[in-house]
Formats: C-alpha cells, structure tokens, sequence
C-alpha cells in the first residue's frame, strides 16, 4: 500500500472531530428536560391567570351590553351560570332554612381557604365550608353561598350562590360541581359543574320550603331553553325558569 493511501484526510478528520464536539452529553439532556419541565408550568400560570383572562375580559365587554338574559357573569364577563331562583326574606331565613338542611355557608376566598380546598381535593378530606368561586350579577359577587359536599371531600358538592338585588330580594344560582379540573375559556384551576342545573335549583326550591318557605310564582331569566356553556365552558341544560319563592320573616 502506497503512503498516499495511508495518509489521513486533515479535512475528514476535521470534520469527525467536529461532530465529536457537537455531540450532546448526558447532562445536556438533563438540563434540557428540566428546563423543560419548569417553563411548561410556568408558561401555563402566565396563560391562565394572565393572558387569556385579559383576553376574553376585552372581547366580552364588547357585547356584555347586548344580552339581556338574567344570569351571571365571571371576572372576565364571561357567561356563567344562569340564574335560577329569586327569593324574597331576609339573609338570617334564608340562612336558617339551609342550615336545617345540613348545609353549610361557604367561606370567603382566599390564600388560607384556597390552600385548604386544594388539600381537601388532593387528599379526600372533608371541607364542607369550602370556597366558591366569585360570579358577578350586576357588577357584585355573590353576598352568599351554601354548600353541601357530595362524598368525602369538596372535588363534588352542591352548592347555591346568593345575590342580594333589593331590599329582602335575592337572585340565586344553583348548580353541582362534578370535580375539578381547567377552564375551557382560560385555563384556570376550577370546578366543572353537571350539566343539570334545573335539578339543582328544584332541590333548593324543596329546600326552601321545608324551611318554611313558599312557592309564589315563576320567572323567565330569557335564557332560551336547551344547552349552554357556563364560564368554565361547562355544558349545561335549562329549561329558561327562574322558580320564586317566599320565606318566613325572622330567622331560626
């Protein structure tokens, strides 16, 4: 064999050198997937508790004032559960008739509360004063909300929410969580609710009476019957009624 063959190529050479130096180590792979797994999170948390409800607040305020349906509204004035009762008594009746059914008054959001509802679903404890999320009707979050869990922990409960609109006059909202989990529209931790909320409402109407309480008529909440989307994008089904109700004046 000549030694022109045996001569190595300085340029064959070069380039398997290069290609050894590119090569990745293991700890490049390490960071990678590290990196990884922190900016997904954080890319979520950006998204979910910034962008997107920026977002749907700018487009729903654009045509907020062009419904006329009676029902609630999220922070981002996002559609959220229709209304579905309208009482008329005072706070302590409407109190005292949900605490004879063994429910019990939700408490107010926030850090403490937020951590003790996630504990509560992560872990299947008990929480049956758990926090409802804020829903709006006529610029006010809800004066008050009775729950009652459904199981071992507040991942599935029933819940109904108050708003005080006159002096002794109430709008309710009510409806059953099914579990947790993210928001259609924003990506947000929540409940998701069951899609019969017709159902919900008869149960505190059956409620409301046990406690004393009166039928006195039916409403129209100009929700045209069939299925919709509440804030988290949850389907649920109505059939468009407000039931009204009478409470006994005083308290226990």
């Amino acid at each position: 064999m000549t030694d022109f063959a045996r001569t190595t190529d300085p340029i064959a050479g070069s380039s398997m050198s290069k290609r050894r130096h590119h090569r990745l180590k293991p700890w490049h792979w390490y960071s990678i997937t590290a990196l990884l797994l922190l900016s997904v999170p954080l890319l979520w948390f950006v998204l979910a508790y910034g962008s997107l409800p920026r977002l749907w607040s700018h487009h729903e305020k654009k045509v907020i004032g062009q419904r006329d349906q009676i029902q609630t509204y999220t922070a981002q004035d996002i559609p959220g559960d229709p209304i579905s009762l309208h009482v008329h008594g005072s706070r302590e009746a409407i109190a005292c008739a949900f605490r004879r059914a063994g429910w019990s008054l939700a408490d107010p959001v926030n850090l403490p509360s937020a951590l003790r509802i996630g504990a509560s679903v992560v872990l299947g404890h008990p929480y049956p004063q758990a926090p409802v999320s804020p829903l709006y009707v006529q610029d006010e979050k809800q004066a008050m909300a009775f729950e009652k869990e459904e199981g071992k922990s507040a991942d599935q409960r029933h819940h109904v929410r108050f708003w005080q609109i006159g002096n002794d006059d109430w709008y309710g909202a009510a409806s059953f969580d099914k579990g947790v989990g993210l928001s259609l529209f924003t990506l947000q931790v929540t409940h998701h609710i069951g899609a019969n909320v017709d159902a919900e409402r008869d149960t505190a109407g059956q409620l409301l009476v046990a406690g004393g309480g009166r039928l006195t008529g039916i409403e129209n909440n100009r929700i045209t019957p069939g299925m919709h989307r509440n804030g988290g994008g949850d389907p649920y089904r109505t059939d468009g009624r407000i039931a009204v109700f009478a409470l006994p004046t005083g308290g226990c």
